[in-house]
C-alpha cells in the first residue's frame, strides 16, 4: 500500500488517566519492525476486560495507554522477517498469541505460548504516539486506534469473506465463552448446565453448552432483559438470584436433584465463584471460572473438593490463538456458529465513550461493534 513504510496519522481513543473518559486524539503510529505487522482496524468490540483496566483496577493499570483487544482489520502493511501475512490480508488481532514454536505451543494441553502470555505482559510500549509521547499497548494489541502494529504471532488470518464488523468478537468473548464449555469443561451430551452471568462470555458459554449437546442449560444473571437472548442461545431455564430467599447453589441443587454436571462463573466475582463450585454435584462435577479477575481471592472448603468436585480456569476458552480463531470464524461463515446475535449497538470511534458509559450502566450486555 502507498502508506508502507511512512508514519500514518490518524485517530484513536487514548486513556490518559484513571477512570476518566478517552480522549480522540490523532496519533502517529509508526511503521512495522521486525516480525511485526500494522493493521487498518475496521470493527473493535467493547470488552468487559477493557473496562476493567480503566476504571476499576488502579494498582495494575499503566498510562496513557490505547485499550482495545477485540477487532478485525486488514493487514496494511508488514515489516522486515514477516512470512504468513502479506498487504491486504484479512485478520484479527490476538491478545493470546502463538508462535507455533515454544514448548507450550506444541503442547495440545494448554493454549499459552512462552512467547506471549497475556498475564506477564498486560501493557507494553507501542508503536503509536501522541503528543510527543509513547502510548502503552493494551495485551499486545490496542485496537481502540484507526492502525495498530502487532507482532506476528499475535495475528490470525482469516477468510476474507468473513464480515470483519460481525467476527471481531471472535477475538474475545466469543471464544472464551464458548470455549470454556466445549475445550476447557468438555461438557456431555445429555448433562445439565449452568452459566453465572450472562454478559457475553456468558451468552457464548450458553451457545457452547447447547453445541456440545447438553440437555439442561440454565442461565443466570440478576438483569432479567438478558434472559430472552439467552433463550435464544440455547438457554432452557433463566434464573434471577434476586427473585429468591435462598442462595443460589440451593436453589440450583433442589432443580437438578444434587448439582449441575458443569457450570461456568462469567462475570468475575470471587463469591460467585465459589456459589458455581456449590452448585456443581458432588463427585464429578465441574466448575470452570472465566470472568476475569485479579483484585481479590476466592476460597471454598476443601471438602468441595475432595468429594469429587473440580475447579479450574480458562482464558480464551482454551483456544489457541492463530488455530482457534480462523476454526471459529469458519464454524460462523458455515452458519454452526451465532454472532450476529451477540451485536445490540453499532457506534463509531468518536462514540467510545458512550460506548463505555452503557457497559457501565448495564444497559446492554455483550460487546459494541464500533465501527471506524
Amino acid at each position: 500500500m502507498a502508506t508502507a513504510g511512512q508514519v500514518i496519522r490518524c485517530k484513536a481513543a487514548v486513556a490518559w488517566e484513571f477512570n476518566q473518559p478517552l480522549v480522540i486524539e490523532e496519533v502517529e503510529v509508526a511503521p512495522p519492525q521486525e516480525k511485526e505487522i500494522r493493521i487498518k482496524i475496521v470493527a473493535t468490540g467493547v470488552c468487559q476486560s477493557d473496562l476493567y483496566f480503566l476504571s476499576k483496577c488502579s494498582n495494575q493499570t499503566a498510562f496513557p495507554v490505547v485499550f482495545g483487544h477485540e477487532a478485525a482489520g486488514v493487514v496494511e502493511s508488514i515489516g522486515p522477517g514477516v512470512t504468513e501475512f502479506q498487504p491486504g490480508d484479512t485478520v484479527i488481532p490476538l491478545f493470546m498469541p502463538q508462535c507455533r514454536e515454544c514448548r507450550l505451543c506444541k503442547s495440545p494441553k494448554t493454549n499459552l505460548c512462552v512467547n506471549g502470555c497475556p498475564l506477564v505482559s498486560l501493557f507494553e510500549r507501542s508503536r503509536i504516539s501522541c503528543r510527543g509521547r509513547k502510548l502503552l499497548q493494551f495485551l499486545g494489541t490496542s485496537s481502540f486506534s484507526e492502525f495498530t502494529v502487532v507482532k506476528e504471532m499475535s495475528v490470525a488470518k482469516i477468510d476474507p469473506a468473513a464480515p470483519l464488523d460481525r467476527v471481531c468478537l471472535i477475538g474475545c468473548a466469543i471464544c472464551t465463552g464458548y470455549g470454556a464449555a466445549v475445550n476447557t469443561a468438555k461438557v456431555e451430551a445429555g448433562s445439565s448446565c449452568a452459566v453465572f452471568g450472562l454478559g457475553a462470555v456468558g451468552l457464548a458459554a450458553v451457545m457452547g453448552c447447547k453445541a456440545a449437546g447438553a440437555s439442561r442449560i440454565i442461565a443466570i444473571d440478576i438483569n432479567p432483559d438478558k434472559f430472552e437472548k439467552a433463550k435464544v442461545l440455547g438457554a432452557t431455564d433463566v434464573v434471577n438470584p434476586n427473585d429468591h430467599s435462598r442462595p443460589i447453589q440451593q436453589l440450583l441443587q433442589e432443580m437438578t436433584g444434587g448439582g449441575v454436571d458443569f457450570s461456568f462463573e462469567c462475570i468475575g466475582n470471587v463469591e460467585v465463584m465459589r456459589s458455581a463450585l456449590e452448585s456443581c454435584a458432588p463427585g464429578w462435577g465441574v466448575s470452570v471460572i472465566a470472568g476475569w479477575t485479579d483484585m481479590e481471592n476466592f476460597s471454598a472448603p476443601p471438602i468441595h473438593l475432595m468429594t469429587g468436585r473440580k475447579w479450574t480456569g480458562t482464558l480464551f476458552g482454551g483456544f489457541k490463538g492463530k488455530d482457534g480463531v480462523a476454526q471459529m470464524v469458519k464454524a460462523y461463515l458455515d452458519r454452526k456458529l451465532m454472532v450476529d446475535e451477540f451485536i445490540t449497538h453499532n457506534l463509531r470511534l468518536e462514540q467510545i465513550n458512550e460506548a463505555v458509559e452503557l457497559m457501565k450502566n448495564s444497559r446492554w450486555y455483550d460487546p459494541n461493534s464500533c465501527s471506524d
